[in-house]
């Protein structure tokens, strides 16, 4: 294993393994809409990761300044991303639980994967995570093998860990009945607004 690589990887798990809104959000789409649906959401979110990778290795400094210089933007960016994701949560949760005659409650893996690209992208407590840890790591790899095993090592570990919340979440929800995947669906979507209005109080 080259050094580059393994530095990746610790980055990739660095920034993936604490559950934050986002991952809320993969964990309550596995208990509620299943394993396929939460494995597209996991390819979205290590997407994502894998872009964060390539931007710090490219231009990870400038954007690590930036970003500590507009703190307290980006806290109150974040917490009106992570409000509206919730509440768009808690909407969906009560027309799941009371669905209108003839609705299609099924969820496309396609859209699920463009959803969770946006919603990791524009949530900057991913980009506040990558300039923290990932860029500190991007600066000790030099050269386009070592930049490539880098980037490689991130987006790896991203989705073994986020594939690891998917399908575990989503065989858990198997188990569950449909009152039960309703109750996970609101109680995922307050913990993300809680979390907007945590950054700002």
């Amino acid at each position: 294993m080259s050094p580059a690589f393994a530095l990746g990887v610790l980055a990739g798990l660095s920034v993936a393994m604490p559950v934050g809104p986002v991952g809320v959000l993969l964990l309550r789409s596995g208990l509620v809409d299943g394993v396929r649906v939460a494995v597209a959401a996991a390819c979205g979110i290590a997407t994502v990761d894998v872009l964060y990778a390539v931007v710090a290795v490219a231009v990870g400094t400038p954007v690590s300044r930036v970003v500590g210089e507009h703190a307290a933007l980006v806290r109150g960016v974040s917490a009106a991303v992570l409000v509206v994701i919730g509440i768009v949560g808690l909407a969906a949760a009560a027309r799941r639980a009371a669905p209108e005659p003839g609705q299609d409650r099924t969820t496309s893996a396609t859209r699920t994967y463009g959803r969770f690209v946006a919603l990791t992208a524009v949530n900057p407590l991913t980009a506040v995570t990558f300039t923290a840890i990932a860029v500190g790591l991007a600066v000790q790899v030099d050269g386009a093998g070592s930049v490539a095993a880098f980037v490689v090592g991130v987006g790896l570990a991203s989705l073994a860990w986020q594939l690891l919340l998917a399908v575990g979440s989503g065989l858990l929800g198997l188990r569950l009945p449909p009152a039960a995947r309703t109750w996970v669906s609101v109680a995922g979507s307050a913990v993300v607004v809680l979390a907007g209005v945590a950054l700002v109080v």
